[in-house]
């Protein structure tokens, strides 16, 4: 159940991902009109979010397959660095989407809500692997 719960968590940050960086590629070019909102949400991100749902499991298997996960004898260096990723892309996609007001503070020359971003995929990274995997890994250490 738990597996199921966590790879949902992560097919939901990668479709959040895709939809938020391919609205604003289309708000940034001469398409903006593609980018029409209903309630401050643009349609074409709704679409591009369900549409990315279909394809998140591919994505994730297909960097699996280019990052040797399988292959590798220590796999939790490379699972923090991929959940860290999708929750730091997932951010930065939503405030730029939803958000633009907040892209414009800075903070020593970098935009202050990448520092937020990382901080909090940090964060997020240490409480997705204590809710995931926290107790299988105490199960292993007590049974040495």
């Amino acid at each position: 159940m738990k597996l199921k719960i966590s790879t949902w968590l992560q097919n939901l940050g990668i479709a959040c991902s895709i939809a938020s960086f391919f609205t604003l590629f289309f708000r940034l070019t001469e398409f903006e009109w593609v980018t029409k909102s209903v309630f401050n949400i643009p349609v074409f991100f709704v679409v591009l979010f369900l549409l990315g749902l279909m394809i998140a499991e591919d994505v994730r298997k297909v960097f699996k397959r280019m990052f040797w996960y399988e292959k590798r004898e220590e796999k939790r260096p490379i699972w923090q660095v991929g959940i860290g990723f999708i929750f730091f892309l997932a951010q930065i996609g939503i405030v730029m989407v939803f958000s633009t007001e907040l892209t414009q503070p800075k903070l020593g020359g970098m935009p202050l809500f990448l520092v937020f971003a990382f901080m909090n995929a940090f964060i997020l990274t240490i409480i997705y692997e204590e809710i995931f995997y926290g107790k299988d890994k105490t199960n292993e250490l007590n049974s040495q």
